[in-house]
């Protein structure tokens, strides 16, 4: 068996025992440098980390493959890839291009089967006379259409 069917084996049967976490992504370079980034539902801890790790690396023969192995969380800038990610980021700000290259930021207030609906907060000249008001609009983006979306961090 080759050596990522043996982590993708090893990650499945550590993730049915952690129904929390997910995987993000799992890379393996051209000399066995293998990188996986996991989330969560409620995040992910550094002792999560730990676990998936040992239990790759304790059940992979070393005589068979020489690997390097990297376990991290996602990080806080990366795009949101899975509707998963989505629902634990409701209340935040993103930053949500589309297909058709616009950006939209706004408040994550709901997440669907389909899709997102984003708050929109902004001010726009009044229609009679001078000044400008607030407008709070909601924005259904189906996940079809988002090519990137980001958390927008504040500080």
């Amino acid at each position: 068996m080759n050596l990522k069917t043996q982590i993708e084996t090893l990650l499945d049967g550590f993730l049915a025992e952690r129904p929390d976490l997910f995987l993000i992504d799992l890379k393996i370079s051209a000399t066995d440098d293998v990188k996986v980034i996991l989330d969560g539902d409620h995040g992910v801890t550094l002792q999560d980390c730990l676990d998936a790790s040992r239990s790759i690396e304790f059940n992979i023969d070393r005589d068979e493959h020489d690997f390097a192995l990297q376990v991290m969380s996602a990080g806080a800038g990366e795009p949101l890839v899975f509707p998963r990610q989505y629902a634990k980021n409701i209340g935040r700000d993103l930053e949500v291009i589309t297909n058709d290259d616009q950006t939209t930021e706004g408040e994550l207030i709901k997440v669907e089967d389909e899709g997102v609906t984003l708050m929109l907060r902004y001010r726009k000249p009044k229609e009679i006379g001078k000044g400008k008001m607030d407008v709070e609009e909601e924005k259904y983006i189906p996940f079809t259409e988002i090519k990137k979306a980001t958390v927008v961090i504040k500080f």
